[in-house]
């Protein structure tokens, strides 16, 4: 976690690459496993949970083959409900490699198999219906209409920018938690989206710190996003071997 410091604002917190050998805690694998061997509410709602955090990849792949922006919004709640409700997720093999290629490729299987999207619609019966975020559709369909990316091409984007928007928000809750959260919001334009145009000095005064003092803090930010970062990529993979590649792969995605 975050914490204070009085002359160069929050630090970053203990790396996650110090994590004990034995890989890392949870992954994504290891959510989709348990929930193919264990029906408790626990496991379901872990996997629910991945659902709703990978949605957009998945839609904007249905939206880049051509269908509709109403079909693919369809196809999408029934995919995510079919791998709910079939055991889908039972298939899965950290083996195979990457989290994101065992999603998209069960998602190809899912539209090029029309009855199984009927099966999962009637099966679903409203049960867990995703949080498709307006915004987002908005913003990927203004982008779309202008230049429409290859399907595999917009799936990998949406994907890195998942990863990254999650990162972001386990970094503004580390933040709310020492009460810094308004600090975060100003700063996180250094580390990703929108550049930040604040000066250093203009955020030394509002905050209370030194210039250099609001380098390093910015600095620290930089290194804990990157360590974030790193969990997070390391949590979609299946060995420690494949973190450097796949980040390598975002990093490019994300910079474009």
């Amino acid at each position: 976690m975050l914490k204070p410091d009085p002359s160069a604002g929050p630090s970053a917190g203990p790396s996650d690459q110090d994590a004990p050998s034995g890989w890392f805690h949870t992954t994504h694998w290891s959510v989709v496993l348990a929930a193919g061997r264990d029906s408790t509410a626990t496991a379901e709602a872990a996997l629910e949970r991945l659902c709703e955090t990978y949605w957009l990849p998945a839609y904007v792949f249905v939206r880049s083959l051509g269908y509709s922006t109403q079909d693919a919004e369809d196809h999408t709640q029934n995919f995510f409900m079919h791998l709910l409700s079939t055991h889908l997720h039972s298939q899965a093999d950290p083996n195979r490699g990457r989290f994101r290629n065992f999603l998209l490729t069960s998602l190809r299987h899912f539209l090029a198999d029309a009855r199984s999207r009927e099966e999962a619609a009637k099966r679903g019966g409203g049960s867990m219906r995703l949080r498709l975020d307006p915004d987002r559709l908005a913003s990927f369909e203004a982008a779309w209409q202008q230049s429409p990316p290859s399907p595999e091409r917009a799936y990998d984007e949406h994907w890195a920018l998942s990863l990254a928007e999650t990162v972001l928000a386990r970094l503004r809750t580390e933040f709310s938690q020492i009460g810094r959260t308004e600090f975060f919001d100003e700063l996180k334009g250094y580390v990703w989206g929108q550049q930040a145009t604040t000066p250093y000095a203009e955020l030394a005064t509002r905050f209370g710190l030194t210039q250099s003092g609001a380098r390093v803090t910015v600095h620290r930010l930089r290194r804990r996003f990157a360590e974030l970062l790193r969990s997070e990529v390391a949590n979609t993979v299946a060995t420690p071997e494949e973190v450097e590649a796949e980040i390598k792969y975002l990093a490019q995605l994300l910079c474009g």
